[in-house]
């Protein structure tokens, strides 16, 4: 998967060349290319921004340099093509869900704004606009690279273990469970007696009982779009007794609730066929 980010501060995109991301570059799965659109300006000063027109406060990024670096892309890879995102705060707000979606692209360009903003005319280079979320930054630098690191784990092979995407938070919809390591004793705090057991559907159990704890308390935004299964009954109503809060939200599962099993009443002969036949024979 490639990406291009367009930014006239390619130094703040450093942390993109480190760690997992560092190694799958360097492994051919994903490519990360920056480029200045400052060398795209026409002036002799390579000036990209200019006062706004009817006044105001700020510069905004003109469009001539930022359309040529765009046009300047070789045409667009592959059958699942590229996505140009423009990041601005007036765009939808990035999350997992978005990620998934925009890692389906053999392609993503990010035109990254800085200053007060940009001339209205370049958001007809992108075919969306994407927000970090409700808040204001310097440029859409951070905001770039912050999406691309959450897209690039999704691409099979950058993460060793295509489970930890699955467990983790916000994947399955729930926050993630607590996690312990070495030492077991620390400072009188103790790892949970269930993860020293070695029993896997009691760990996995507890796992779950404590995903969903912590969404209910962290989360509520997440916990209104649960999907319970009927696994999660007991574990909800193990909850609900810790948690009286909870107990309110009990018409979400409680058609979950395990029906109790009904016994075959056998016929006179003590068979199982058809009542008053003896024979296992049909006419």
């Amino acid at each position: 998967m490639r990406f291009v980010v367009f930014t006239l501060f390619p130094e703040m995109l450093a942390p993109l060349r480190e760690s997992i991301l560092q190694r799958a570059q360097e492994a051919g799965l994903i490519e990360i290319r920056l480029v200045n659109f400052r060398d795209y300006a026409l002036s002799k000063h390579k000036n990209v921004d200019d006062e706004p027109y009817g006044g105001g406060a700020g510069m905004l990024l003109k469009p001539e340099p930022l359309f040529a670096a765009v046009r300047a892309l070789p045409e667009s890879p592959g059958a699942s093509g590229r996505r140009i995102v423009l990041l601005s705060p007036q765009g939808r707000v990035f999350s997992q869900r978005v990620a998934v979606e925009l890692s389906c692209y053999e392609e993503l360009v990010f035109l990254c704004g800085h200053y007060e903003g940009f001339d209205e005319r370049i958001r007809a280079l992108a075919d969306e606009e994407v927000s970090l979320g409700d808040f204001v930054l310097t440029g859409g630098e951070l905001a770039a690279a912050a999406m691309i690191d959450a897209i690039a784990r999704l691409v099979p092979g950058v993460l060793g273990q295509s489970a930890s995407l699955q467990e983790e938070s916000y994947a399955a919809g729930v926050l993630e469970y607590p996690q312990y390591t070495r030492p077991e004793d620390f400072g009188g705090r103790q790892v949970p007696e269930v993860l020293l057991s070695g029993h896997h559907a009691r760990i996995a159990r507890w796992r779950r009982k404590e995903s969903l704890r912590r969404t209910f308390l962290r989360r509520p935004d997440l916990w209104e779009r649960l999907v319970f299964t009927a696994e999660d009954y007991s574990v909800l109503e193990e909850l609900a007794g810790e948690i009286p809060a909870l107990g309110e939200w009990r018409d979400r599962w409680r058609d979950l609730a395990p029906r109790p099993k009904t016994r075959k009443k056998k016929n006179s002969s003590g068979g199982r066929g058809e009542p008053g036949r003896t024979s296992g024979h049909w006419p």
